[in-house]
């Protein structure tokens, strides 16, 4: 099965934050710009976050408007889009929103040798699926996406998730909200960690599209050359996804 394409979705400061060091989370973006990410969200067939996302962040991963939620559950799908989660150590909150929230299936995908001690924790409440001996790779995360039907995936961050995506080769657009103020704090989250990125000065990124959104701007890359600037059908256009 093919791997579903990849859409990184990211909101920042001017100086390349994703939140302050504070533990309350700090608003990078506006009410027009969240709107358009629940329209990002309602076209998906996945939503991934980092484990550390679900920690820091708790989020509920949800479409929001009620419009969106009518349209999907009419095509048959679930009022939100599949949610996953990935993790290292298996260190991830049973009681996050992420699991409590919504009606979607929710998959963990972790290390063979964290399944037994995951599994049971999260029995009934998410499928953890085992991969690999170390850190889980985002290519084998994708083709497993394809092989349960995943067509459109949004990924969320953190930075570290980010930058696998993007070291690797494995996203196909970017889409960058740049927020109108700067955080400056060295101890708080940026959007991508150090790597080897293919993108640099003498291999740049295609820009694509630029919008402003009230007082934040939108700027769309093309990562791949499966990147469409009219966004391909909707979840609502396509069948239900195959379930495991």
């Amino acid at each position: 099965m093919p791997r579903p394409y990849v859409t990184l979705s990211c909101a920042m400061s001017i100086d390349g934050y994703l939140d302050s060091a504070d533990p309350r989370k700090l608003p990078m973006s506006n009410s027009a710009d969240f709107d358009r990410v629940d329209q990002l969200r309602a076209d998906s067939d996945a939503i991934l976050v980092g484990a550390s996302t679900v920690r820091r962040d708790d989020p509920r991963l949800l479409v929001r408007s009620e419009e969106r939620q009518l349209r999907r559950t009419a095509a048959g799908l679930p009022c939100s889009p599949l949610k996953i989660t990935v993790t290292a150590t298996g260190e991830i909150p049973c009681e996050a929103a992420f699991f409590r929230e919504g009606d979607a299936e929710k998959i963990v995908y972790c290390p063979h040798g964290v399944v037994a001690r995951l599994a049971p924790r999260l029995d009934g409440v998410a499928t953890v699926v085992g991969m690999g001996d170390g850190e889980v790779s985002m290519a084998d995360v994708l083709d497993d996406l394809g092989a349960r039907g995943v067509r459109r995936l949004m990924v969320e961050g953190g930075g570290h998730v980010h930058t696998q995506f993007l070291v690797d080769e494995l996203a196909d657009e970017l889409q960058l909200v740049v927020a109108p103020f700067f955080v400056g704090e060295a101890r708080a989250p940026r959007f991508v960690e150090a790597g080897r990125f293919p993108w640099n000065a003498k291999h740049r990124a295609t820009l694509a599209e630029t919008r402003q959104i009230g007082d934040v701007v939108l700027l769309r890359y093309a990562l791949s050359s499966r990147f469409r600037l009219e966004s391909d059908e909707s979840a609502c256009e396509r069948r239900p996804l195959a379930r495991s």
